[in-house]
């Protein structure tokens, strides 16, 4: 790929490998464009979600009583898990019986999402080059930018945490009624009567709405910026092996760097990729459980 005027290779090349395939057929220009739609985000994250959603179904109707296989062993032992936590977490067992299995839903396609990114970095920009969709910098082709981590696309993480924002709100209302909801968000935190109630009803109400805004940008930030930072580094640890020279001291060198820095990192990333997970499953719970509670 030839550089730009002005710009290294090796900047290029992250900025190349960071540009969605959309329908601008170039990079984003502005922060926020609501008229972008990021292709490759959508289908492999649905992609994931079929392959999450078939794996559960699998596992439930290949399930059978006695002694489980180690794949029946296994997502019990994840079924398990997910509904010790809801119980835990919300106390309503009609709300459970909707939230539990959304909730080990979420996890595993949270999981498969995240594990793209353990697939190395030009894999796909090379597959694509062989098939001729890729094209070159002087004529590009169909995918010649291509995004395979959907959790990297900040669209992604925040259209989950817009998710579980309305189901809280859905919740809070459904379990106290639409008045209590609503006058709730006038009357809490602080409470008070008369005329003090009425000053600061603006008050109350500004502080849950900074309360809702926080909990959905800190939910779905999390999980964007942990997945864009690990997908950098590893394109940062690719271009260690783009410096290949020859056989000589300083290319071999980097050339162990490369594998040692990328095997290293990849076993790390793997408890990144369920950490993050787990983390966005209870958030999930969490709040979905506060709007149980009063306030």
């Amino acid at each position: 790929m030839a550089a730009a005027d002005g710009i290294s290779p090796q900047s290029e090349y992250i900025q190349h490998h960071l540009v969605h395939f959309n329908n601008l057929g170039h990079g984003q220009e502005n922060i926020a464009d609501f008229s972008v739609i990021n292709y490759d985000s959508i289908f492999w994250s649905v992609a994931m979600g079929i392959l999450a959603v078939g794996m559960l179904y699998m596992a439930a109707r290949r399930a059978q009583a006695g002694v489980p296989g180690r794949f029946q062993g296994f997502i019990e032992m994840i079924v398990s898990m997910v509904d010790e936590q809801a119980k835990g977490i919300i106390h309503n067992s009609a709300t459970r019986k909707f939230v539990a299995p959304l909730a080990l839903t979420v996890f595993v396609w949270i999981i498969f999402m995240n594990t793209l990114d353990l697939i190395p970095v030009d894999l796909a920009p090379q597959l694509f080059t062989w098939l001729g969709l890729a094209g070159d910098s002087t004529n590009h082709g169909v995918l010649y930018y291509h995004r395979i981590l959907p959790t990297a696309d900040l669209n992604v993480p925040m259209g989950m945490s817009l998710c579980v924002l309305v189901l809280s709100i859905y919740y809070g209302a459904k379990v106290h009624g639409g008045g209590t909801f609503v006058k709730g968000l006038f009357t809490a935190p602080f409470h008070a009567s008369g005329i003090g109630a009425i000053l600061l009803a603006p008050a109350n109400f500004a502080l849950n709405l900074v309360e809702y805004g926080a909990k959905t940008v800190s939910l779905g930030m999390r999980l964007f910026g942990n997945m864009f930072a690990g997908e950098l580094i590893f394109m940062l640890i690719a271009l260690l092996g783009g410096a290949w020279t020859g056989f000589n001291a300083l290319s071999l060198g980097l050339g162990v760097g490369h594998i040692l820095a990328g095997t290293i990192w990849a076993i790390f990333h793997i408890l990144i990729v369920l950490l993050q997970a787990f983390i966005f499953m209870m958030l999930t719970l969490v709040y979905i459980g506060q709007a149980h509670e009063g306030h």
